[in-house]
């Protein structure tokens, strides 16, 4: 017996011993182990928004129903100390059967129909029992649905009969729409932000009202909206004229240890006094001060003077000023290759007392085998210093969030058997966001200016004659521009929903620099250079989507799923792309199957060049697919596909195009790199510890590609991954 086989005889045995889910119901209780809906007269209508309205959910299962934290639950000896407590504590316990939530979620489901615009539904829950295990059935009949066949409004006159007609073209019920009281929610609730945006301090939804007449034509309804002067929680006599008010007294206060600049804090205020009130104004002040991190809370608190006068108290209070960053990631793999990636940084938020952040970094990167001489060392320095303005803008030309101006520099040292390497960069631009949706970083300046030394000479020896890796490895002077465009739909730094994200990266270097080629000395091969070292002329582009949805019992499980694609394109004075910017595939983030630039380019095979893997390319292509869910305690579980490669481009390269590295139609399916794997993940909430096993189903480095499972764990045939934060 090999030991792939021992594992899952074990794992069987395991989960085999845990698998009775009701050994500790008392007498009489039944486990609820499942509740489905069906909808008996629409098979399209998404049963998936109903599920929430389950008042006795059951416990989340795996695969084939089966539950991990109910089976650790279940490891109990019935001794109620020691290690029962220990097991009641991180396992999950059985859900009672409870017959009273029955009724109670028929009731939810119909309030919910009707809420969304079907009236009078059905809901019957069917319950069925199998041993001492409870399965509910909901069954559906969606109720009448009824078609707005007129619409007409009540409003006061006056200013703000005169600020709703110039509103009217946005309103978004509108005659032909199905009656539902959602729409109609969604509509206050946007109509009367209108109307706080313009002047109206305090109107809110309750203002609306709305009547019905279903008595005209089947299946239609005439609708009556109004606004009152008065809200739905007083008496007419108590209404009073809906006017428009005025911003009176402004103050910002806060706390006298908290040193930062008076400029800065009245720079980023928007609420003026003299001005309309605008809700918007509020928030938008609001989340400028917040953006500047230099406070734990901004409060903005408004008060009404007289009869058509607000005032505003922004309060702040400080938060920590300063602090430490750590970040670790490890692999190994089957071949006894170690690789270590330790990160730390420093960080103050308020430097010189108005919002200027700075980072000092330092990071590290150590790949090596026990017993072995061989050693790959890379150390990394960085500062960064963020000014909380737009340089040579004021705050007024911007009505939203305030970009920030950023300053870079970086050195970074890599000593590899083969050549010890030098990168100095060194970078200027702008970041901002909008609406905490969009992000971006824009450099118009950036400098890298790298150094090798030390070639091995047989290293030497066997790039010499091969032009591509040749250039690659050789000093080089960038100067150009770069972009990072950011969308997403929760910004959250552990999104605990649904949500998709797009990510587009852009470079080009040289262009400037080539207007002055002509005047400046030049290398043996024709290449400009600038204090001794030629200039890089590329493009480069990298693409990232991904969407990760959340469902079952409290939104414990997900799949995410993620699609990247990237080119890089030398020209003009360069013939390849410089090292740095190549591409490569493997690690903790990407096929997880093999460690990081262990992959590719394309059919090719391992390239013994290298000492330790290092192997890249100027175009990329990658997928995942991952299946996460919860175990027991705050421990999750992960399953998931990774596939991708890096490969050169011909193009570039004067490469036969037959070359088993170079990118073709023809050749794509048999080089795409493919693992799977299992992974198991620590969710502390502001901290998440992964640990990933990666194992190749598909090495096209291979004779035989197809890696048969026998392999797995066997030399070459996996990778084990620990990281901080998910992979993607």
């Amino acid at each position: 017996m090999n030991k792939l086989s021992a594992i899952f005889l074990a794992a069987a045995a395991l989960i085999s011993a845990s698998c009775s889910t009701t050994r500790v119901l008392g007498d009489g209780e039944y486990r609820l182990a499942g509740n489905s809906i069906k909808v008996l007269n629409d098979k399209r209508f998404g049963t998936h928004q109903l599920e929430r309205y389950y008042q006795q959910p059951a416990n989340n299962s795996f695969l084939f129903g089966w539950s991990p934290g109910l089976s650790i639950y279940n490891w109990q000896n019935g001794k109620g100390k020691g290690w029962d407590k220990f097991v009641t504590k991180i396992g999950t316990a059985p859900v009672i059967y409870n017959p009273d939530a029955v009724s109670s979620s028929e009731e939810s489901i119909r309030n919910h129909l009707k809420y969304i615009g079907y009236y009078d539904s059905k809901v019957e829950g069917v319950v069925s029992v199998k041993k001492r295990r409870v399965y509910v059935n909901y069954n559906v009949e969606l109720g009448r649905r009824y078609v707005i066949d007129s619409l007409d409004w009540d409003v006061p006159e006056g200013e703000f009969g005169d600020c709703f007609a110039l509103d009217t073209a946005n309103i978004s019920v509108r005659r032909g729409d199905m009656l539902s009281e959602s729409a109609l929610e969604a509509e206050t609730v946007r109509s009367s932000k209108y109307f706080r945006d313009n002047g109206f301090y305090g109107f809110n939804k309750t203002y609306y009202s709305f009547v019905a007449d279903t008595l005209g034509k089947p299946d239609s309804v005439s609708l009556h909206m109004s606004i009152r002067d008065y809200p739905r929680t007083a008496s007419p006599e108590e209404g009073k004229p809906l006017k428009k008010y005025t911003i009176g007294k402004v103050s910002i206060t806060r706390p006298e240890s908290l040193k930062i600049r008076e400029k800065i804090l009245t720079g980023l205020n928007t609420i003026r006094p003299g001005d309309t009130f605008s809700e918007s104004e509020v928030t938008r002040t609001y989340e400028r001060l917040s953006a500047l991190k230099v406070f734990n809370s901004v409060n903005v608190n408004l008060s009404e003077r007289g009869e058509n006068l607000v005032d505003c108290e922004i309060s702040l209070t400080s938060s920590r000023q300063q602090g430490f960053k750590v970040n670790l990631e490890a692999s190994t793999n089957s071949s006894g290759l170690f690789g270590i990636s330790p990160q730390i940084s420093y960080y103050h938020k308020n430097i010189f007392h108005g919002g200027e952040w700075l980072n000092l970094g330092f990071m590290g990167n150590f790949q090596f085998k026990f017993k072995d001489k061989v050693r790959s060392n890379e150390f990394g320095v960085s500062a960064g210093l963020s000014l909380p303005r737009f340089l040579g803008l004021p705050y007024r030309y911007f009505q939203s969030a305030i970009p920030r101006t950023d300053f870079n520099c970086s050195y970074n040292y890599q000593n590899r058997p083969e050549y010890r390497r030098d990168i100095i960069s060194a970078s200027f631009g702008y970041t901002g966001s909008y609406r905490q949706r969009f992000s971006y970083k824009f450099y118009p300046l950036q400098l890298n200016i790298v150094h090798l030394s030390n070639l091995d000479e047989g290293f030497y020896n066997s790039i010499k004659n091969d032009p591509f890796l040749n250039n690659s490895y050789r000093d080089h002077f960038d100067f150009g521009s770069g972009a990072i465009l950011y969308y997403t739909t929760n910004s959250d730094p552990n999104p605990q929903e649904s949500f998709f994200y797009s990510k587009f990266q852009f470079d080009i270097a040289g262009n400037l620099l080539s207007a002055f080629r002509p005047l400046m000395k030049k290398d043996e091969n024709g290449s400009g250079k600038i204090w001794g070292t030629p200039f890089s002329q590329f493009v480069r582009m990298e693409g990232t989507l991904g969407q990760t949805w959340r469902f079952g019992r409290n939104d414990g499980q997900a799949i995410a799923v993620r699609l990247l694609a990237g080119a890089g394109f030398a020209y003009g004075n360069s013939s390849v792309l410089p090292f740095e910017k190549h591409f490569y595939a493997g690690g903790a983030n990407s096929l997880r199957g093999w460690q990081a630039r262990s992959v590719g380019p394309g059919l090719a095979t391992k390239d013994t060049t290298f000492v330790i893997p290092n192997q890249t390319g100027d175009l990329k292509m990658e997928a995942n697919i991952e299946y996460r869910f919860d175990l027991f305690w705050k421990i999750e579980g992960a399953a998931f596909i990774d596939a991708g490669n890096v490969w050169t481009m011909k193009t570039n390269k004067g490469n036969d195009p037959e070359s088993s590295s170079v990118f073709t139609w023809k050749n794509f399916g048999r080089s795409i790199a493919m693992n799977w794997g299992v992974g198991v993940r620590a969710d502390f909430g502001f901290l998440v510890l992964r640990v990933d096993w990666g194992m190749k189903i598909h090495d096209p480095a291979r004779d035989r590609r197809w890696v048969n499972p026998s392999q797995w764990i066997r030399r070459d045939g996996c990778a084990v991954h620990f990281g901080v934060g998910y992979p993607f």
